[in-house]
């Protein structure tokens, strides 16, 4: 499979592979119809409107671009976000919707060429896809190409379709819509309808432009994505401290062992004069929100300041996107996730990162240093970025390793279908609309009215947690695994933050699979084993003139007989940041080992000396012994 392809790998909802109820086909004969009507393809209209919004329809909502519905055309009179307003140096962003003369996907061209009003293809399906296949069809007229049957004929006007002047990214778009055209895809959308792509594997993709010879030199990027570099500061501020990140050698005198996905919760200009100023935060990499333009800020080697915890910053890569957790549909665009999951793709292999959900992060997932700083970190990119399609698109597709009455689980609702009740989105209290999420709620007991498990860390107060969308104290994520502490009926309980939580995991609706790995738990002997949010090197490791770091056990209570899922094991460090220097900071490495542990929604860590290691059910260990520590 080619590296495009690896990305192009869809979300499966148990679709069947074709048919159903007339009702499940009704989009499905859109597509089949608009096809007919205009000429095109049918794998091209429905390979492009994967792409443009993986078949989803969210009448009358436009994203931060101002597309609308399965073709995502583009309405620049609706685009008024100031996110598009401007590029990393202030001069017009690419792909900025204009004049729709200059945006090849426009709503409003593609409603003269179907003689309806635009406001009809804003809300409208079956409008919204005859006027993409109208407007493919014109493309296709335009560069003089003949409305052929075969798709082949039409990997130009696709190009032309993705809006993009870079030739490099259009063409890379354009194999993107071929591979999915070549291995087919079927998914449940967000009207609940089933729909499918059948395979044609003849299909045959383009050599793109490599990207890297028109880069300025600091960038790092997977060669077919064009990326920009605007810096971040390393210099010295006027109250005697500087900003705003630590030069560094990595990987060589600190191995990277995480990924951090963030979002802006701001609009993209002001990030990007934010990352410029030398008292506020820093982190590598920002994502466009409107076509998935990445910019470079920190030099993968240096430690950005982005994620809250020291220890994660100096052992992770920092990629903030543009959005707002509480208007996904606006902001998380398929173009988005397919170039981050690109980025991260490329960096992941680079520097050795695992692609699981333990090291690939995101903001909510990291752990406070402290146990005083656990009610101030932060909780993007929330429960509505799909980390299902994301690790499929990264090529590593979260699904079940172990027997379904096993002993441990991964997290793995169907995105589509499983909306869970939240609060917050506009107002305080207020439900938010039923929206598809990664996340699946706990509880003190099997029973859909017994109250939310309580987080002693996030609510130091005493007080339960609510279903507010910002309120992680009760709920885990998709892809992360757990240790199972029973089941009863259709629920299954874990081990979360040293309590057992239940959640509702029935068959017809699985929220959970079976997973296999290990887990740690407390040596014979140990009633309790702290946790804490950073390893950190023992005392004898620290050389004369660098401080000892103070050890903050985190407010949760691993006792006797719980168990936790372990991806990873390494050694403490500690970076000191006590002065500002021309050259790296150096790192304080100790001897004594720790494991990483899946805690509750956020990682933790303990030490390898407090606990014992134990295979899951199924599980065939390398070598019979626990993995080797990874080292810097």
């Amino acid at each position: 499979m080619t590296a495009s392809a690896a990305l192009l790998v869809p979300l499966l909802t148990g679709a069947p592979a074709c048919g159903g109820p007339a009702s499940d086909r009704k989009l499905q004969n859109v597509f089949t119809d608009a096809a007919d009507e205009y000429h095109v393809p049918r794998s091209v209209l429905m390979g492009v409107s994967y792409l443009q919004s993986r078949w989803d329809s969210r009448p009358g909502t436009p994203s931060v671009a101002g597309g609308y519905g399965p073709m995502h055309l583009v309405d620049s009179r609706r685009a008024g976000s100031p996110a598009i307003a401007a590029g990393p140096s202030g001069s017009p962003a690419e792909n900025t919707p204009g004049s729709h003369s200059d945006q090849p996907a426009d709503l409003r061209r593609a409603a003269l060429l179907i003689g309806a009003p635009a406001g009809r293809l804003r809300t409208d399906t079956a409008a919204n896809v005859r006027g993409g296949a109208a407007l493919l069809a014109a493309a296709q007229r335009q560069l003089g190409k003949p409305l052929s049957a075969d798709p082949q004929e039409w990997w130009d006007a696709v190009a032309r379709f993705s809006g993009t002047s870079d030739a490099a990214s259009a063409a890379t778009y354009a194999n993107d819509v071929f591979s999915l055209i070549r291995q087919g895809a079927h998914r449940t959308t967000d009207a609940g309808e089933h729909v499918t792509l059948p395979a044609s594997p003849r299909v045959r993709l383009r050599s793109t432009g490599p990207q890297a010879a028109l880069r300025p030199e600091e960038v790092e990027c997977p060669p077919e994505l064009a990326c920009d570099w605007l810096g971040a500061p390393y210099v010295r501020t006027d109250d005697g401290s500087y900003g705003n990140h630590d030069l560094a050698d990595r990987p060589r005198d600190q191995k990277i062992d995480y990924i951090v996905i963030h979002d802006t919760e701001a609009y993209l200009p002001s990030m990007l004069q934010t990352v410029q100023n030398p008292k506020e935060p820093s982190w590598h990499y920002s994502i466009r929100s409107s076509n998935g333009r990445v910019t470079q800020h920190v030099r993968v080697k240096d430690m950005a300041w982005h994620s809250g915890n020291q220890m994660v910053n100096a052992r992770s890569i920092g990629i903030e996107h543009e959005g707002f957790l509480k208007q996904p549909d606006t902001w998380y665009t398929e173009q988005m996730y397919r170039t981050s999951a690109r980025l991260v793709r490329y960096l992941a292999k680079k520097y050795g990162v695992p692609l699981d959900r333990q090291h690939i992060l995101g903001h909510d997932n990291v752990p406070a240093p402290t146990a005083s700083s656990i009610p101030g970190m932060h909780d993007d990119p929330g429960p509505f970025w799909d980390w299902r399609h994301y690790f499929d698109l990264l090529g590593a597709p979260l699904r079940a390793t172990g027997p379904a009455d096993g002993d441990m689980v991964t997290v793995l609702p169907d995105y589509a279908t499983h909306e869970p009740e939240f609060t917050g989105c506009a107002k305080a209290g207020v439900p938010c609309a039923p929206h598809g999420s990664s996340a699946v709620r706990l509880r003190t007991e099997p029973d859909e009215n017994a109250p939310l498990i309580q987080d002693p860390g996030r609510h130091p107060d005493g007080k339960a947690s609510t279903e507010d969308v910002d309120d992680l104290g009760a709920r885990v994520s998709a892809g992360q695994t757990f240790a199972v502490a029973g089941r009863e009926g259709v629920w299954t309980a874990i081990w979360y933050q040293g309590q057992r939580a239940w959640f509702r995991n029935s068959k017809n609706h699985p929220t959970a699979v079976g997973a296999s790995g290990r887990m740690v738990t407390p040596k014979a002997g140990l009633n309790e084993v702290p946790v804490y949010g950073r390893a950190l090197p023992e005392k004898d490791a620290y050389p004369d003139g660098v401080p000892e770091q103070p050890e903050s056990p985190l407010p949760y209570h691993f006792l006797a007989g719980q168990r936790y899922a372990t991806q990873g094991r390494l050694v403490g460090s500690h970076i000191d940041r006590s002065e500002f220097r021309a050259a790296p900071s150096p790192v304080v490495m100790g001897h004594e080992e720790w494991y990483e542990i899946q805690l509750g929604h956020r990682i933790a860590f303990v030490r390898a000396s407090d606990v014992d290691v134990v295979d899951s059910q199924g599980y065939e260990s390398p070598a019979g012994n626990a993995a080797p520590p990874r080292q810097p």
